[in-house]
């Protein structure tokens, strides 16, 4: 049961991480790209094509257009 109450709080913060990103996408963009760049500095290049992916697809699911209400 414990793990069942944990899955449940992550989905919870992945719609509100979601729902904010959909709202200020200008604002994730920035952290997004501040963060990858962090990354990729302390990983001394390392893994640079995975995290402009993940910094990309943050990107991408934060301009996306909002999906129409139900």
């Amino acid at each position: 049961m414990p793990l069942l109450k944990k899955l449940t709080a992550l989905a919870g913060a992945a719609a509100a991480a979601r729902k904010y990103a959909q709202k200020n996408p200008e604002k994730v963009n920035r952290l997004a790209t501040k963060a990858g760049q962090f990354v990729d500095q302390r990983t001394k290049g390392k893994y640079h094509r995975q995290i402009d992916g993940a910094v990309r697809k943050v990107q991408s699911a934060a301009t996306r257009s909002t999906p129409p209400a139900r």
